[in-house]
């Protein structure tokens, strides 16, 4: 009996120290369990400048290093409770440890309704996964911005450029100066097709590989005007094989157009404007066959275009062809530079048609922009300027002054 009793003690003692230690455990976990942010550190700011959709929500974490993340909550909306009457809260964002390294946190909400005020609640994520009490923030409806005054000096460069171009075209209308320089590729159009016309070879025109949809197209295909009446005049024949149906149509109707100016309608034919494949390679490859069969005088190359741009240079410049290029792909510009007699390089290319058409409002619409461009170099240098000598003399108020209006500069335009 005396050794059962001895026993009956011990396991007794023993249970009572895994209770104690169980206790403790637990005393630990509760102790470590997140702590919910203060009422007061649960915010709701509207998102500035926007379509009224937005509001960002700001909590402070009492301890961070217990806390595993964050939990947000959205009050559900009426349409949300008409459809589920159970319906009170609805998660919209589930932040990992990353939203709480800092104290203060916050999160953005979108798609909103700026018809009803909108409330949220927080709950900390602690590091075994509970969740803290949420928090609720107070309510609040997300407003519209109408005029965003960050916008305000972009607003001001359009304005003045928009009237500068207004101011440009109404000038030109009423018989002011808007003769814009020399531009030798263009001028050039009637050597290239007076040469073919003297060696009874064809002429080439390329209008790209883009389609109608494309600026670039659009220009070369004004261009082709000119050289299809240039063309008509001087009786040569010329070619234009596309890679876009629609392309094909807009060039049949520039070139019957140019031959009635030219007031030679009979020699318009349809056949020489063809469709051949929309596969770049493809089309390339026609080409390339084209240009060494034939070997034509003079070959346009007017558009947009890519990889190919360095194919059809070089095979013109080996027939002797006098090549003539424009476009607006800055990758593809030095190709043409380097095996064409003439390139018409980016904006040229886009004034061709004011140039070639002596069109009033055209030339003042060009004036106009250069205009706003003069403003936008003039205000780079005069920026730089003062950045630069305020940098030159950081410690003395001059210098300081001099930064401070670089920096106006350089805010006002966007930098």
């Amino acid at each position: 009996m005396a050794v059962l009793f001895a026993m009956w003690i011990g396991a007794s003692v023993v249970m009572a120290d895994a209770v104690v230690a169980a206790g403790v455990t637990s005393a630990a976990a509760v102790a470590a369990a997140p702590m919910p942010p203060a009422a007061e550190d649960v915010l709701l700011e509207d998102v500035p400048e926007d379509a009224g959709g937005a509001l960002s929500v700001r909590w402070r974490t009492p301890d961070p290093s217990v806390s595993a993340g964050a939990v947000i909550e959205r009050r559900a909306t009426d349409a949300e409770r008409a459809k589920d009457p159970n319906l009170l809260w609805v998660e919209v964002a589930r932040l990992g440890k990353d939203a709480v390294a800092l104290q203060q946190s916050a999160h953005v909400l979108s798609e909103l309704s700026n018809s009803e005020p909108t409330r949220v609640r927080v709950s900390i994520i602690g590091t075994d996964g509970e969740l803290s009490e949420f928090v609720e923030s107070e309510p609040l409806t997300p407003s519209v911005t109408i005029f965003s005054l960050s916008r305000l000096p972009l607003f001001i460069v359009v304005l003045v450029v928009s009237m500068a171009v207004l101011g440009w075209v109404v000038a030109a209308r009423m018989g002011a100066s808007t003769r814009i320089r020399r531009i030798a590729a263009l001028e050039a159009v009637d050597e290239a097709v007076g040469r073919a016309t003297e060696m009874g070879r064809t002429v080439l025109f390329v209008p790209g590989i883009q389609d109608m949809n494309d600026i670039q197209t659009i220009a070369g295909i004004t261009v082709l005007g000119r050289v299809a009446k240039t063309a008509a005049e001087y009786d040569a024949r010329l070619e234009v094989p596309t890679c876009r149906s629609i392309v094909m149509t807009a060039a049949r109707e520039a070139v019957q157009s140019a031959h009635l100016a030219a007031g030679r309608p009979e020699t318009y034919s349809e056949g020489n404007i063809n469709y051949i494949t929309d596969e770049q390679f493809g089309y390339v490859a026609y080409l390339s066959g084209q240009m060494t069969r034939e070997k034509p005088a003079a070959c346009f190359y007017m558009g947009a275009f890519y990889a190919e741009s360095l194919v059809l240079a070089e095979n013109g410049n080996s027939i002797g062809a006098i090549q003539i290029a424009g476009t607006a792909e800055p990758s593809q510009l030095p190709f043409f530079v380097a095996a064409c007699d003439y390139t018409l390089i980016g904006e040229e290319f886009f004034a061709a048609s004011a140039y070639l058409s002596g069109e009033r409002d055209q030339l003042g619409s060009i004036k106009g922009q250069d205009v706003g461009k003069a403003l936008a170099i003039g205000s780079i240098l005069v920026g730089a300027t003062l950045l630069t000598a305020g940098a030159l003399l950081p410690d003395s108020v001059v210098g300081g002054r001099l930064g401070f209006l670089g920096n106006v500069i350089r805010a006002f335009f966007g930098g």
